[in-house]
């Protein structure tokens, strides 16, 4: 749920990177950190546990304004590892968007199926559901051999009709038309929201 700081005129929103492990969460993060024209903002890696390769990372867009509202983004990734169910949990929490990151190789389906059912369960004790928030499906990694096609993929994970699309996110494919359709799914969202 979008939060609305009536002093400072700012409406910031929660958009969230899901996926199973290795799937791209952070390669998307980062290449949109790295080729955002503005900078003024840093790419923050939070250690969850003391191991340092587990981490969520967070990255604020300033996108305009609303009703004389500007409109800030916070991009987060959320590890997709088991170990970190509680954190998985808390960082969805007042979620505006989703992108689900789905690994194309066809050894990893299993993967996306799990964690895709997760984000079900764990959307359902916010009083959420797949169907009714802003969400896009990103098939990664079609730039590796072994891969299961376009059709597969949506007939394995795209059950509510969102949209989705083909990346290669080490290499910026595919990276910002994913985020920008979500944007505007939550914008519209937003522009029907009662001020008060």
């Amino acid at each position: 749920m979008s939060l609305f700081n009536y002093n400072s005129k700012e409406i910031h929103c929660k958009v969230i990177y899901y996926g199973p492990v290795g799937s791209g969460k952070t390669s998307n993060i980062k290449w949109i950190y790295r080729n955002t024209q503005d900078q003024k903002t840093d790419i923050f890696s939070i250690p969850l546990r003391t191991r340092p390769s587990s981490y969520f990372d967070f990255l604020p867009l300033d996108v305009g304004t609303i009703r004389g509202f500007k409109t800030r983004f916070h991009l987060y990734t959320i590890p997709g590892n088991q170990l970190f169910e509680t954190s998985q949990k808390l960082l969805l929490k007042g979620v505006d968007g989703i992108i689900f990151v789905a690994d194309s190789q066809k050894d990893k389906m299993l993967k996306n199926k799990e964690s895709l059912n997760k984000l079900k369960t764990y959307l359902g004790e916010e009083g959420l559901s797949l169907e009714k928030i802003p969400m896009v499906i990103q098939y990664n990694k079609r730039d590796l051999d072994n891969i299961h096609s376009i059709a597969q993929m949506r007939t394995a994970l795209n059950h509510h009709n969102h949209p989705d699309f083909s990346s290669c996110a080490e290499k910026g494919q595919e990276v910002f038309d994913p985020l920008k359709t979500l944007f505007k799914m939550v914008l519209t969202v937003l522009k029907g929201a009662k001020f008060q």
